[in-house]
Protein backbone atom coordinates (compact mmCIF):
# COMPACT_ATOMS: atom_id res chain seq x y z
CA UNK A 1 0.00 0.00 0.00
CA UNK A 2 1.37 3.38 -1.17
CA UNK A 3 0.90 6.53 1.01
CA UNK A 4 1.07 9.99 -0.75
CA UNK A 5 0.27 13.41 0.26
CA UNK A 6 -0.82 15.86 -2.20
CA UNK A 7 -0.32 19.52 -0.12
CA UNK A 8 -2.57 21.85 -2.45
CA UNK A 9 -5.57 20.19 -4.68
CA UNK A 10 -3.93 20.39 -8.00
CA UNK A 11 -1.49 18.34 -6.63
CA UNK A 12 -3.51 15.21 -6.48
CA UNK A 13 -3.86 12.87 -9.13
CA UNK A 14 -5.97 9.74 -9.73
CA UNK A 15 -5.91 7.61 -6.59
CA UNK A 16 -8.03 4.91 -5.44
CA UNK A 17 -8.69 5.96 -2.07
CA UNK A 18 -8.48 10.23 -1.10
CA UNK A 19 -8.82 11.32 1.92
CA UNK A 20 -9.63 14.96 1.89
CA UNK A 21 -8.45 17.11 4.83
CA UNK A 22 -9.52 21.03 5.32
CA UNK A 23 -9.25 20.75 9.38
CA UNK A 24 -10.50 24.52 9.82
CA UNK A 25 -12.85 24.02 9.26
CA UNK A 26 -15.18 22.25 6.67
CA UNK A 27 -14.06 18.34 6.96
CA UNK A 28 -14.59 18.79 10.59
CA UNK A 29 -17.45 20.29 10.20
CA UNK A 30 -19.11 17.71 8.01
CA UNK A 31 -18.25 15.32 10.27
CA UNK A 32 -19.88 16.57 13.29
CA UNK A 33 -23.55 17.23 10.73
CA UNK A 34 -23.22 14.03 10.08
CA UNK A 35 -22.32 12.61 13.81
CA UNK A 36 -25.27 15.09 14.95
CA UNK A 37 -27.53 13.72 13.13
CA UNK A 38 -27.92 15.28 9.42
CA UNK A 39 -28.54 12.34 6.48
CA UNK A 40 -26.39 14.14 4.46
CA UNK A 41 -24.31 17.15 3.51
CA UNK A 42 -24.07 18.76 -0.21
CA UNK A 43 -20.60 20.32 -0.95
CA UNK A 44 -20.84 22.90 -3.66
CA UNK A 45 -18.17 25.05 -4.62
CA UNK A 46 -20.28 28.24 -5.37
CA UNK A 47 -22.56 30.21 -3.32
CA UNK A 48 -25.40 30.48 -6.55
CA UNK A 49 -24.85 26.69 -6.69
CA UNK A 50 -25.57 26.38 -2.99
CA UNK A 51 -28.38 28.98 -3.09
CA UNK A 52 -30.21 27.30 -6.35
CA UNK A 53 -30.20 23.68 -4.45
CA UNK A 54 -31.44 25.45 -1.36
CA UNK A 55 -34.46 26.70 -3.18
CA UNK A 56 -35.23 23.25 -5.05
CA UNK A 57 -34.91 21.41 -1.86
CA UNK A 58 -37.08 23.90 0.01
CA UNK A 59 -37.49 23.15 4.16
CA UNK A 60 -35.86 19.48 3.47
CA UNK A 61 -32.62 21.89 3.75
CA UNK A 62 -30.16 24.09 5.66
CA UNK A 63 -27.64 26.36 3.49
CA UNK A 64 -24.34 27.22 5.62
CA UNK A 65 -20.81 27.89 4.56
CA UNK A 66 -18.37 31.24 4.66
CA UNK A 67 -16.15 32.91 2.58
CA UNK A 68 -12.43 33.77 3.72
CA UNK A 69 -13.92 32.81 7.08
CA UNK A 70 -17.19 34.74 7.01
CA UNK A 71 -20.61 33.87 7.36
CA UNK A 72 -22.00 34.41 3.75
CA UNK A 73 -25.17 36.97 3.82
CA UNK A 74 -28.49 35.20 3.70
CA UNK A 75 -26.71 31.72 4.66
CA UNK A 76 -28.60 30.08 7.41
CA UNK A 77 -25.50 28.85 9.12
CA UNK A 78 -21.62 29.03 8.97
CA UNK A 79 -19.10 26.62 8.54
CA UNK A 80 -18.24 26.40 12.70
CA UNK A 81 -18.95 23.07 13.46
CA UNK A 82 -20.64 24.66 16.59
CA UNK A 83 -23.40 25.89 14.14
CA UNK A 84 -24.28 22.00 13.28
CA UNK A 85 -24.77 20.46 16.69
CA UNK A 86 -28.77 20.38 16.22
CA UNK A 87 -30.09 19.07 13.04
CA UNK A 88 -32.69 21.76 11.26
CA UNK A 89 -33.12 19.38 8.37
CA UNK A 90 -32.25 16.55 6.54
CA UNK A 91 -29.64 18.14 4.42
CA UNK A 92 -27.27 20.34 4.56
CA UNK A 93 -25.44 22.40 2.05
CA UNK A 94 -21.95 23.63 2.20
CA UNK A 95 -20.13 25.47 0.31
CA UNK A 96 -16.61 26.88 1.86
CA UNK A 97 -13.76 28.73 0.64
CA UNK A 98 -11.51 25.94 0.18
CA UNK A 99 -12.83 22.54 1.95
CA UNK A 100 -15.56 21.88 -0.51
CA UNK A 101 -14.28 22.82 -3.78
CA UNK A 102 -11.68 19.71 -2.50
CA UNK A 103 -14.21 17.28 -2.28
CA UNK A 104 -15.85 17.73 -5.31
CA UNK A 105 -12.01 17.71 -7.11
CA UNK A 106 -11.26 14.75 -5.07
CA UNK A 107 -14.87 13.10 -6.10
CA UNK A 108 -13.58 13.54 -9.85
CA UNK A 109 -10.43 12.14 -9.42
CA UNK A 110 -10.79 9.04 -6.78
CA UNK A 111 -12.67 5.83 -6.55
CA UNK A 112 -13.40 6.23 -2.90
CA UNK A 113 -13.27 9.62 -1.43
CA UNK A 114 -13.22 9.62 2.39
CA UNK A 115 -12.93 13.36 4.84
CA UNK A 116 -10.84 13.13 7.33
CA UNK A 117 -10.04 15.62 10.60
CA UNK A 118 -8.80 15.15 14.13
CA UNK A 119 -12.16 14.57 15.36
CA UNK A 120 -12.51 11.28 13.72
CA UNK A 121 -8.77 10.56 13.03
CA UNK A 122 -8.76 6.68 14.25
CA UNK A 123 -11.89 6.02 12.04
CA UNK A 124 -11.03 7.66 8.94
CA UNK A 125 -7.51 5.61 9.01
CA UNK A 126 -9.02 2.70 9.45
CA UNK A 127 -11.56 2.97 7.02
CA UNK A 128 -9.24 4.58 4.37
CA UNK A 129 -6.91 0.51 4.40
CA UNK A 130 -9.80 -1.12 4.40
CA UNK A 131 -9.72 -0.94 -0.06
CA UNK A 132 -6.34 -1.90 0.74
CA UNK A 133 -5.09 0.08 -1.95
CA UNK A 134 -2.76 3.40 -2.26
CA UNK A 135 -4.05 6.35 -0.72
CA UNK A 136 -3.34 9.91 -0.91
CA UNK A 137 -3.98 12.41 1.76
CA UNK A 138 -5.54 15.52 0.19
CA UNK A 139 -5.15 18.66 2.19
CA UNK A 140 -7.61 21.70 0.97
CA UNK A 141 -4.98 24.02 2.07
CA UNK A 142 -5.83 28.10 1.07
CA UNK A 143 -6.88 28.85 -2.16
CA UNK A 144 -4.43 26.66 -3.73
CA UNK A 145 -1.44 27.28 -1.95
CA UNK A 146 -0.01 25.34 1.20
CA UNK A 147 -1.16 25.62 4.76
CA UNK A 148 0.50 24.15 7.60
CA UNK A 149 -2.65 23.14 9.59
CA UNK A 150 -3.93 21.13 6.93
CA UNK A 151 -0.20 19.42 6.43
CA UNK A 152 -0.44 18.29 10.33
CA UNK A 153 -3.74 16.35 10.02
CA UNK A 154 -2.53 15.07 6.74
CA UNK A 155 0.84 13.72 8.62
CA UNK A 156 -1.55 12.61 12.17
CA UNK A 157 -3.29 10.19 9.32
CA UNK A 158 -0.24 9.16 7.53
CA UNK A 159 1.17 7.85 10.83
CA UNK A 160 -1.62 5.83 11.45
CA UNK A 161 -1.70 4.34 7.92
CA UNK A 162 1.71 2.29 7.73
CA UNK A 163 1.83 1.31 3.98
CA UNK A 164 4.78 2.51 1.99
CA UNK A 165 5.28 6.36 2.16
CA UNK A 166 6.17 8.91 -0.49
CA UNK A 167 8.37 12.07 -0.23
CA UNK A 168 5.19 14.23 0.62
CA UNK A 169 4.11 11.72 3.51
CA UNK A 170 7.28 11.53 5.25
CA UNK A 171 7.42 15.01 5.44
CA UNK A 172 3.97 15.80 6.03
CA UNK A 173 4.74 13.42 9.04
CA UNK A 174 7.31 15.18 9.87
CA UNK A 175 5.47 18.52 10.27
CA UNK A 176 3.21 16.25 12.60
CA UNK A 177 5.70 15.37 14.60
CA UNK A 178 7.16 18.98 15.06
CA UNK A 179 4.07 20.21 16.88
CA UNK A 180 3.58 18.18 20.97
CA UNK A 181 -0.31 18.86 20.10
CA UNK A 182 -3.01 19.27 17.93
CA UNK A 183 -3.52 22.75 19.14
CA UNK A 184 -0.03 23.72 18.45
CA UNK A 185 0.10 22.24 14.96
CA UNK A 186 -3.10 23.52 13.59
CA UNK A 187 -2.31 27.37 15.45
CA UNK A 188 0.70 27.49 13.83
CA UNK A 189 -1.24 28.83 10.65
CA UNK A 190 -2.14 32.66 10.87
CA UNK A 191 -6.08 32.50 10.10
CA UNK A 192 -7.28 35.56 8.65
CA UNK A 193 -11.03 36.71 10.51
CA UNK A 194 -10.88 36.78 14.35
CA UNK A 195 -12.84 35.10 16.43
CA UNK A 196 -12.31 31.34 15.20
CA UNK A 197 -10.62 30.45 18.68
CA UNK A 198 -13.53 28.22 19.80
CA UNK A 199 -13.68 26.62 16.64
CA UNK A 200 -10.16 26.11 16.91
CA UNK A 201 -10.64 24.83 20.22
CA UNK A 202 -13.50 22.25 18.64
CA UNK A 203 -11.43 21.19 15.75
CA UNK A 204 -8.11 20.19 17.45
CA UNK A 205 -10.41 17.69 19.34
CA UNK A 206 -9.27 14.20 18.68
CA UNK A 207 -11.14 10.76 18.61
CA UNK A 208 -14.55 12.57 19.79
CA UNK A 209 -16.59 11.36 16.58
CA UNK A 210 -16.86 7.79 15.07
CA UNK A 211 -18.45 8.80 12.05
CA UNK A 212 -16.94 8.09 8.57
CA UNK A 213 -18.09 10.67 5.60
CA UNK A 214 -17.79 9.47 2.29
CA UNK A 215 -18.60 10.28 -1.19
CA UNK A 216 -21.47 8.61 -2.44
CA UNK A 217 -23.05 10.53 -5.94
CA UNK A 218 -23.22 14.25 -7.41
CA UNK A 219 -26.13 15.78 -7.01
CA UNK A 220 -26.68 18.29 -9.70
CA UNK A 221 -23.38 20.48 -9.14
CA UNK A 222 -23.16 19.45 -5.42
CA UNK A 223 -21.16 16.21 -4.32
CA UNK A 224 -23.14 14.00 -1.98
CA UNK A 225 -20.96 13.03 1.60
CA UNK A 226 -23.03 10.65 4.11
CA UNK A 227 -21.80 8.54 7.05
Amino acid sequence: MRIDVAFTPAEAGPAHVAIVVDVMRATSTIAQALASGYRRVLCCGEIDEARALREQLGEEAVIGGEREGVLIEGFDLGASPRDYLEPRAETAILTTTNGTRTTLAAAANAEHVILGSLLNLDTVAAAAREPGEDITVVCAGYKGAFAVDDAYCAGRIVGLLGGERTDAAVASAAIARAYPTAWEGVNARTYGPPGLEDDLRWCTQENTLSVVPRFTRMVGPAAEVTS
